[in-house]
C-alpha cells in the first residue's frame, strides 16, 4: 500500500477547515553583505505570530540536492509523488487557460524571447512584454499547419504562451528548445526515442517558421518551447482526502494543476488583496483552500532581492485577513526556494509552518530558514505535509486494529 492509498482509507469528511497557503519560491539565500536572507530581512510580525502558536520546519520537494519545477513541487505539497505522478508544464499551461485538449495532443509552454543578430538569446522573457502584445503575436502563429499537423497557439500571461499541436502519431519524448539561460541559441528539439522522430521534425519545423513571423517584432522576435506533454488522470483530493477543494489562484499553470487534482478554480484578480478577498467571498462552500501566492518567485526570478522582501512584507501585511477566519489548520509554505542571488528555483529545503489548536509548538519566534531548521517538524518529505494538515484538522481516523 503506498501513502495515497494509506490516506484514502484513513480520511474522513469533516466540518473542519485547512488553508494551504503557497508562497512560491519562498526559501532563500542571505545576501553577500548583510548575511541574512530574503525571510530574514523582512519584517513579518503576523507570520512570526502564527509561528510562536504553531510548528515549523524545513521540507524538501523532491529530495535533497534536486531542485523542482513549479508543477513538481506542487504535487508534493497536495501529497501526490512528484516523481511518479510527474504532469507536463504544456498540459498545465493548457488547462490553466482552460483549453481543451483531445486525446492525442501534445502541449507545450512557449516564451516569448528576443534573440540577437547571430540568433542568440538575450532575454528569454522578451522584457516581459504585455499579455495583450502577447496576444497578437499569437494570432500571427496560430493556425500553422505543416504535414497534416495543426498548430493552435495561445497567450497565457505575459510573454507566456500555449501550444497545441494535434495530428496523428504524435509523441511527447521530445526535448525542449529552451536552453533556459542567454547568451546561446535556442537548441533543436531532439526525438528521445524513435517513434518521436516525427514529433521532433514537425516542432522544429514550426519553430523554424515562428522566427520567421517573428522577425520583425523585436523584443519578442523569437519562441522557446518546453513541457511537451500529453494529459493523463490522477486520483483528485477528494478521492483521496474526502475534502471539497478550492484553488485560489491568479497564475494560469497553477490553476491548471489545481484543475487536474480535482479543485474547484475560483475566479479571482491579480493581487494578493483580491485573493484574500476570494477566500473570504467562498469560505462558507469549502473545506480545503489552495491559495497561491506568485510575487514571491517572480522577484526570485529577477535577482531583485529587495522586491522578494518587499513582497514578502505585502503578504505579512494582509495575513490577518486569513487568519480571522479562523481556519482549524493554517499551513505556510513555498514549492520550492527561488533565491534572489541565483535568479531561479534552487534546491534548498523550504520553510514550512503548520498551525492548529492541535499541534505542539516548538518554540521557534520566527518564520526563516535558520529559524525553521530547529523547528519540531525537523526535516521533511513535502508529501507529508497534506497528511499531517489533515491529522491536525482531526481528518483522519487510526490506521490499524
Amino acid at each position: 500500500m503506498d501513502k495515497l492509498e494509506l490516506i484514502r482509507e484513513i480520511s474522513r469528511a469533516s466540518a473542519t477547515k485547512i488553508v494551504m497557503l503557497v508562497v512560491d519560491g519562498l526559501g532563500g539565500l542571505p545576501d553577500p553583505e548583510t548575511g541574512k536572507t530574503e525571510l530574514e530581512t523582512a519584517h513579518t510580525p503576523n507570520l512570526d505570530a502564527l509561528v510562536v502558536k504553531g510548528i515549523c520546519g524545513l521540507s524538501e520537494p523532491i529530495s535533497p540536492g534536486v531542485t523542482p519545477g513549479s508543477a513538481p513541487g506542487h504535487l508534493a505539497l497536495f501529497g501526490y509523488d512528484p516523481v511518479g505522478c510527474s504532469i507536463g508544464r504544456g498540459v498545465l499551461e493548457a488547462m490553466g487557460i482552460d483549453l481543451d485538449l483531445k486525446p492525442g495532443d501534445i502541449a507545450a509552454r512557449g516564451n516569448f524571447c528576443t534573440i540577437d543578430k547571430n540568433g542568440l538569446i538575450t532575454d528569454r522573457r522578451a522584457g516581459r512584454i504585455a499579455t495583450e502584445k502577447s496576444a497578437e503575436l499569437c494570432r500571427l502563429l496560430d493556425g500553422i499547419v505543416i504535414d497534416g499537423v495543426e498548430t493552435l497557439v495561445s497567450p497565457v500571461k505575459g510573454h507566456r504562451l500555449v501550444v497545441i499541436f494535434r495530428g496523428d502519431n504524435l509523441r511527447t519524448e521530445i526535448s525542449d528548445s529552451d536552453p533556459q539561460q542567454t547568451g546561446v541559441a535556442p537548441v533543436d528539439v531532439i526525438a528521445l526515442s524513435q517513434q518521436a522522430n516525427h514529433t521532433a521534425d514537425i516542432v522544429n519545423r514550426f519553430i523554424a517558421r515562428a522566427r520567421e513571423i517573428l522577425a520583425g517584432h523585436y523584443p519578442a522576435n523569437m519562441v522557446l518551447l518546453r513541457g511537451f506533454s500529453q494529459q493523463s488522470p490522477l486520483p483528485t483530493i477528494t478521492e483521496i482526502y474526502k475534502l471539497k477543494p478550492a484553488a485560489i489562484a491568479s497564475y494560469p499553470m497553477y490553476r491548471g494543476l489545481a484543475k487536474i487534482v480535482g479543485m474547484d478554480i475560483l475566479d479571482t484578480g491579480t493581487t494578493i488583496e483580491d485573493e484574500l478577498a476570494t477566500l473570504e467571498k467562498n469560505y462558507a462552500g469549502y473545506d480545503f483552500f489552495f491559495v497561491h501566492i506568485k510575487e514571491t518567485d517572480s522577484a526570485g526570478e529577477d535577482g531583485d532581492y529587495n522586491r522578494k522582501v518587499a513582497s514578502l512584507e505585502h503578504i505579512d501585511r494582509e495575513l490577518p485577513r486569513l487568519t480571522a477566519l479562523n481556519p482549524d489548520v493554517i499551513v505556510v509554505t513555498g514549492d520550492h526556494s527561488t533565491p534572489a542571488l541565483l535568479k531561479g528555483h534552487s534546491w534548498h529545503p523550504v520553510p514550512v509552518l503548520l498551525y492548529s489548536q492541535w499541534c505542539r509548538p516548538d518554540g521557534v519566534c520566527r518564520l526563516s530558514e535558520s529559524a525553521c531548521i530547529l523547528g519540531g517538524l525537523g526535516r521533511l518529505p513535502a508529501t507529508d505535509i497534506m497528511p499531517l494538515a489533515m491529522a491536525n484538522a482531526l481528518k483522519l481516523t487510526k490506521f490499524g486494529a
